[in-house]
């Protein structure tokens, strides 16, 4: 491509947070009619460069070249305006909005302040996204979290940009939502738009990218064609090292039976799912979005109402399903992690030291959990948390909602590891986060279960449930199929039960 065909150029971008700096001199060039995946472990500094781009944060040091000329961008609102969309990692939606006002929002056609329906744009929008279906009048936080990214690509297409940055925008969605998202990107592409796709599944960044750009501890360290590259060389520049074992296997035995689910049902989903899981033992539950995964440790572990089913815990005995919540489930030594670590698995205006003992503060108190609490025991015990799960931050002090995403998670899972349950929920606990830090949280599960622990490990992607699991099931329209040695699944066989049921 000629100088021409440069839409974009960040030069020597700058950003720092105090004494902490984001971004060091980095400089990046994105053309029409490509897209450029922008590659790097959380932190990086990725999100925090596309904020720039956005309008979101202003640099302290360089300048941004749009169509040619100097420009700066003041606020999202503007670079929308200017042909600049962003798609957040984290959703940024409306949530007591319809579908169609959020679409629309910042965007509406009035007249003497009256708005004007903008349905037929709409459902062009949608159809570009094979969901063509999805019910306009339905408020947003009604949708599960793969539809409500949907709904913010939606909102990007929708703006006309000549830009569109993508950060994680899979990271919720069906292999076939992926699938033709991946289509759309490709039609924008060849239209002469310009996508910056932002991703840790370096499989999608090769099969989607033309070019590439890493980064590491913000600065950029890497550049070129995708085509002449691999994902060993992209690995080692994002993290400075070779990374031999991408599932880390940490020896473990299954044991005696821990948990025994029978005939779990909820209003819709799940439907009479039963399942067991011994000491020692990684069960994966594979399936599409919305087909009953999330739902059905979600009625387990009592944060939505079950309608039937029994959960036998070991040494507990067995509880009817239904007259379970979070702190009987805690009692009875079952923990969950939720996929929304944002709204449901955070409180993310804490401080990290709050957030990892919220689920066990009665353990710091005298009194068999009664009297006062004893701030230098619970100092300790984040103290070690954070050391021991690498959280990188300033101190325990530091607010969640400043930490990058990846270690957002590892706060989120020091919690359950410092409440010390014996049964681990976890829904997509490696949800938009990098490549080393998902790493670490294998070799963390495979951790728990050398201790005798039993972990439920929902996820949206194969390859780390078949990497890390000990067995497998496939969960297809609210029925669970039957569990069986991960060493008899492949990724076809539970496409096909995930697809058809058969």
């Amino acid at each position: 491509m000629s100088n021409g065909d440069v839409l974009l150029e960040l030069k020597g971008i700058s950003k720092r947070f105090g004494a902490t700096v984001a971004l060091d001199d980095v400089d990046l060039e994105v053309r029409r009619g490509e897209v450029h995946a922008l590659i790097g472990e959380n932190g990086a500094g990725k999100s925090t460069l596309m904020k720039v781009l956005s309008g979101a944060y202003q640099p302290d040091e360089g300048e941004i070249v749009y169509k040619g000329e100097r420009v700066r961008i003041p606020s999202p609102l503007k670079g929308r305006e200017m042909g600049i969309a962003m798609i957040y990692q984290e959703l940024n939606l409306a949530p007591h909005l319809t579908v169609e006002e959020n679409i629309t929002l910042g965007m509406e056609d009035t007249t003497l302040g009256f708005v004007h329906s903008q349905r037929a744009r709409i459902r062009e929008v949608l159809e570009l996204l094979h969901h063509v279906d999805l019910p306009l009048e339905s408020q947003v936080r009604d949708l599960s979290i793969g539809m409500q990214q949907i709904v913010e690509i939606a909102r990007a297409l929708a703006s006309n940009a000549e830009v569109i940055i993508m950060d994680e925008p899979t990271s919720s969605l069906s292999a076939s939502d992926i699938e033709a998202l991946f289509e759309v990107i490709k039609r924008l592409r060849d239209q002469g738009y310009a996508i910056i796709y932002i991703s840790h599944f370096l499989e999608e960044t090769s099969e989607v990218a033309d070019r590439y750009s890493v980064l590491r501890d913000g600065k950029q360290v890497g550049t070129g064609l995708m085509s002449e590259t691999d994902s060993g060389q992209l690995i080692r520049l994002m993290i400075g090292r070779t990374l031999d074992e991408m599932f880390p296997r940490v020896e473990h035995e299954q044991g005696e039976l821990l948990l025994r689910v029978e005939e779990l049902e909820g209003s819709e989903k799940p439907c009479g799912v039963s399942f067991e899981v011994r000491k020692g033992e990684i069960l994966g539950i594979a399936g599409l979005v919305g087909a009953g995964r999330s739902e059905a440790l979600r009625a387990l572990f009592g944060l939505d109402p079950a309608e039937a089913g029994i959960a036998d815990i070991a040494q507990k005995g067995e509880v009817k399903v239904s007259y379970l919540n979070p702190r009987r489930a805690l009692a009875l030594g079952m923990d969950f992690m939720s996929e929304d670590r944002k709204q449901e698995g955070l409180a993310t205006s804490l401080p990290i030291a709050h957030n990892l003992t919220l689920s066990s503060l009665t353990r710091f108190a005298g009194l068999s959990g009664w009297g006062l609490l004893s701030l230098r025991r619970e100092k300790e015990e984040v103290d070690r948390w954070v050391d021991e799960i690498n959280i990188d931050c300033r101190n325990p002090d530091q607010a969640v909602s400043e930490l990058s995403g990846g270690n957002q998670q590892k706060v989120a899972l020091a919690r359950l590891l410092a409440a010390d349950s014996d049964i681990f929920l976890l829904d997509e606990p490696t949800r938009g986060i990098d490549v080393g830090t998902k790493v670490e949280i294998y070799r963390l599960m495979g951790r728990l279960a050398a201790q005798g622990k039993g972990v439920v490990f929902v996820s949206s992607y194969l390859p780390e449930l078949l990497g890390v699991c000990d067995t497998l099931a496939v969960m297809h329209n609210g029925k669970l199929s039957d569990v069986r040695p991960v060493e008899e699944w492949t990724q076809e066989r539970v496409m096909e039960i995930a697809t058809t049921a058969k």
